[in-house]
């Protein structure tokens, strides 16, 4: 339940390593759990957030991922403005979820 993680991100002109932990909580097999991750970005700041995720059963052979993602960021990557910072964790949210519907579909 409990990962270490690099992440190279680029948001407007500011391209930065973070690293930090990604865990698990909230585990309520198999309908649901909580992603959530922190990481240092050096002077670049900190960003953290992280997803609750729902699992319905959608027949007999398939499952409905839902999730709601949130984001905080801190330091230089902060002046960017809110507005480009959402977008941004919007789009990694959705590329991550994509990532991860196609390891576990099949």
């Amino acid at each position: 339940t409990e990962m270490a993680a690099t992440v190279v991100l680029k948001i407007g002109p500011i391209k930065a390593t973070f690293n930090g932990e990604v865990t698990l909580k909230n585990l309520k097999p198999p309908h649901a759990y909580t992603i959530q991750g922190e990481g240092k970005g050096g002077i670049a700041g900190f960003a953290k957030g992280g997803a609750d995720v729902t699992l319905t059963a959608d027949g007999p052979d398939a499952t409905v991922l839902k999730y709601a993602a949130k984001a905080e960021v801190g330091g230089k990557i902060a002046q960017l403005g809110s507005r480009l910072i959402e977008s941004t964790s919007k789009k990694l949210a959705g590329q991550f979820f994509s990532a991860f519907g196609e390891k576990v579909g099949g």
